[in-house]
């Protein structure tokens, strides 16, 4: 079995990559097919095992980020089969976007800061994401549907990355689908603008235009989870077959369930328990973790 070691390095990091490489080939003792995804910016180190050789995924881990140490390199190792995905399912807050739709909308409002709390215990997993959900949406009761595109407008952006990402796995004949612990008003906005093909979340209540709750069941951890079994089943595939990517303990059961999952920047419980991370690239990296080329990646950017 044939083992992938994907590196991908910042911009002030990229010098580094021939030595770390180099380093690698001495840690593991063995011949490193060496090939360029980007150059100077990506590389794959192929590591060949005879059937009767088994290596442990997390000593494989330990490494590889023993030998990068403090460089800005992210990596990923997995079997070198099978890892082009077929279908990429994405959380939205703070990772396809560099937002939180509801900590803006609170700032609006005024009560960013009490907010704000909330959603990063949620999203650390020290609160029950559906009834932190709630209590913000609460203290969110009464603001004007018609802020939500001021919101919209002059706060929500896509992270680098983002649209290259979606783009090149839909003309990959990817399966693209964004699935969020937030609402639809915002997927619906942020899935056109990355070129999602699908998108799911929770839904807002509206009486008189103004914001009076969510809509019961809330779509949290384990509905994500569904949303990837669903959309792959639906496409003819199987959970090995999608690479996930998410930030938040809510995200935790599809990227565990994904046959890539990979945490963006995360909080630590899911940086933890990930196949791989994005700490210190752009999400274009998911495309090098697949084995994709730089030359290989379509965007309408211009």
């Amino acid at each position: 079995m044939d083992i992938a070691i994907t590196l991908t390095a910042a911009p002030e990091s990229k010098d580094l990559l021939l030595g770390l490489s180099a380093q690698l080939q001495r840690d593991l003792n063995g011949d490193l097919e060496f090939g360029w995804l980007s150059e100077g910016e990506a590389l794959d180190l192929i590591l060949a095992l005879a059937p009767e050789e088994k290596v442990a995924a997390a000593d494989l881990k330990a490494t590889v980020a023993a030998a990068l140490g403090d460089a800005h390199v992210d990596f990923c190792v997995q079997p070198a089969q099978g890892r082009r995905k077929r279908m990429l399912i994405a959380d939205m807050d703070s990772t396809i976007i560099a937002q939180e739709c509801l900590d803006e909308m609170a700032d609006f409002a005024g009560i960013k800061p009490q907010i704000a709390a909330l959603t990063e215990r949620a999203m650390r997993g020290e609160l029950d994401f559906a009834d932190a959900l709630r209590e913000r949406i609460a203290l969110l009761r009464g603001m004007p549907k018609t802020e939500l595109s001021r919101v919209l407008a002059e706060r929500i952006t896509l992270n680098r990355g983002a649209q290259a990402l979606v783009e090149t796995m839909n003309a990959h004949r990817g399966h693209t689908v964004l699935v969020s612990g937030g609402f639809t008003y915002f997927t619906r906005a942020v899935g056109g603008m990355a070129g999602f093909a699908k998108n799911r979340a929770n839904q807002f209540i509206w009486e008189d235009g103004k914001l009076a709750g969510v809509e019961e069941p809330i779509l949290g951890r384990e509905a994500k989870l569904a949303a990837l079994n669903d959309e792959a089943t639906a496409n003819g595939l199987s959970p090995e077959d999608v690479i996930a990517v998410g930030d938040g303990a809510n995200d935790l059961s599809m990227l565990k369930a994904a046959g890539l999952g990979v945490a963006y920047r995360a909080k630590p419980v899911v940086a933890a328990e990930a196949d791989a991370q994005v700490l210190h690239t752009e999400l274009t990296t998911l495309l090098f973790f697949q084995g994709y080329k730089r030359e290989d990646f379509v965007t309408s950017i211009t």
